[in-house]
């Protein structure tokens, strides 16, 4: 991985503390139970993954804004959908919303391989500086609701933020058996979802209300209906 952050010994400590913090009060006290997820976000450097402006506020419980209208979604948020996949070591992992790619780094500590789709392009060059050397990460630049269907099947859709609907595109690139983490909006009430593909369809149940980053691109078709 090629984190250069130029910091003093002092700023490390105090980043670790934070990082620490960080699991203890806002991971452990959210039903973030997975241990290897845990493990992840307790020892890679948040900071590495944000935009410098933003990076003093890498470990604050709060979405953190970027340029575009984005926002990187909550470690909380974050932690509980990768929680909620069961993640398996074998897993081939479709990454909907890279951002700097801190979501595709602790995904790279656990599963085999993470195919990580960001359009945003500052974004995703971000990603690509802070993703280096991981080798296990492929990282895509293209919209976000189509995927990277070059790609499929995968085992694990894993939506990093919140969206009106899941695209036919991406239930497509899921494998049957496989499952799917989102974000949800639904009127005006953003949820947390989890489900699974199956030879008789495609369903979504939600686990959490939650602050949750709204990804572009996602409006429901006109008379959609869940």
């Amino acid at each position: 991985m090629n984190i250069s952050l130029d910091n003093s010994g002092q700023d490390r400590r105090s980043a670790e503390a934070m990082r620490h913090a960080m699991v203890a009060s806002q991971l452990r006290t959210n039903a973030v139970s997975d241990q290897r997820v845990l493990v992840a976000m307790n020892t890679l450097p948040r900071e590495a993954f944000v935009p410098a402006a933003v990076r003093d506020l890498a470990y604050r419980d709060t979405a953190l804004p970027v340029a575009g209208g984005r926002a990187i979604n909550l470690p909380m948020v974050t932690g509980r959908l990768l929680t909620e996949a069961y993640l398996e070591r074998n897993d081939r992992v479709l990454l909907i919303g890279a951002a700097g790619g801190y979501t595709a780094a602790i995904l790279a500590q656990i599963v085999a391989t993470v195919v990580a789709v960001e359009q945003d392009a500052a974004l995703a060059a971000l990603a690509r500086e802070a993703l280096a050397g991981i080798a296990n990460v492929e990282l895509v630049e293209a919209p976000l609701a189509g995927g990277h269907a070059d790609g499929a099947p995968y085992d694990v859709l894993v939506v990093d933020g919140a969206i009106e609907h899941v695209p036919d595109a991406l239930v497509g690139q899921v494998r049957t058996g496989g499952r799917v983490v989102t974000g949800l909006v639904d009127n005006g009430v953003i949820r947390l979802a989890s489900g699974r593909k199956t030879d008789g369809g495609f369903g979504l149940t939600p686990f959490m209300d939650s602050d949750c980053v709204v990804l572009p691109g996602f409006s429901k078709p006109q008379g959609f209906r869940f």
